[in-house]
């Protein structure tokens, strides 16, 4: 079964995805916890986290090995970076503080091999495939890759929607925190600035096509429609979790 394809099928037939990104701690044993919690994806966060490529290496191993999809933020679309991501084993990146397609235009320069792009493959991602034909490539892993390019400056938002009708665009994301700075509204979620401006990215991705990731209060975000989710930080969620136990207990 191909997992990257399976998750592609779930964000645009709008079924709820719910996913986490994990920018403090990796450890091999949370991929398989996220798994045996129902979750349908993690994203390791390369742009703010300190994971070295040992570590997302064997994290996008043991996901290949129990059908989670396990994607990477990379820290920008440059050229080496996108290229160096796809070689540890993901099944797609999320992709910062994209601003214009032409960006894409590069990942997918990065991401694809001739030739439709400059790949030069390697390293533990070659384990995708029962051999490294390019139409095995082309037919088993490019086609389901996972793009998610994030809003999250002004420029993004003004040119929202041809990022959104990028052909390697698979579904259209956010980086809210980020994104209410720009609009001077940091960190205000319910500054008509930002309300707004998370309506035009998801008017955007419909008239594309395609869903929107949005991250937050999954059960919120829910009841306000989206179906594309990472309803947190795992650390963040652990220690929230245990704040609310040691409340109920009484003290």
């Amino acid at each position: 079964m191909n997992h990257a394809a399976a998750l592609i099928g779930r964000i645009r037939g709008e079924q709820l995805t719910a996913g986490v990104l994990v920018t403090e701690h990796l450890w091999p044993r949370l991929v398989e916890l996220c798994k045996l919690a129902g979750l349908d994806y993690i994203i390791i966060d390369r742009e703010h986290g300190p994971h070295d490529d040992a570590q997302v290496a064997q994290a996008c191993q043991i996901g290949r090995l129990v059908g989670l999809p396990v994607l990477i933020r990379v820290v920008s679309c440059a050229h080496d970076q996108v290229r160096r991501a796809l070689d540890l084993g993901p099944c797609g990146l999320m992709l910062p503080s994209v601003e214009e397609p032409g960006q894409l235009d590069t990942v997918a320069e990065a991401a694809l091999l001739p030739p439709r792009g400059r790949r030069r493959p390697g390293g533990w991602g070659n384990h995708w495939l029962g051999d490294v034909q390019y139409q095995t490539w082309r037919d088993e892993f490019e086609q389901h890759l996972v793009i998610l390019p994030q809003i999250e400056t002004r420029q993004g938002l003004a040119n929202a929607a041809a990022i959104a009708a990028h052909p390697l665009t698979t579904a259209i994301a956010v980086g809210p925190y980020d994104l209410s700075a720009e609009l001077g509204c940091c960190w205000e979620p319910s500054d008509p600035r930002l309300v707004g401006a998370l309506a035009r990215i998801r008017a955007a991705g419909r008239a594309a096509g395609k869903n929107m990731w949005m991250i937050g209060d999954g059960p919120a975000l829910a009841r306000e429609g989206y179906s594309f989710l990472c309803i947190g930080e795992p650390s963040a969620l652990l220690a929230q979790g245990l704040a609310q136990i040691v409340a109920a207990c009484g003290r």
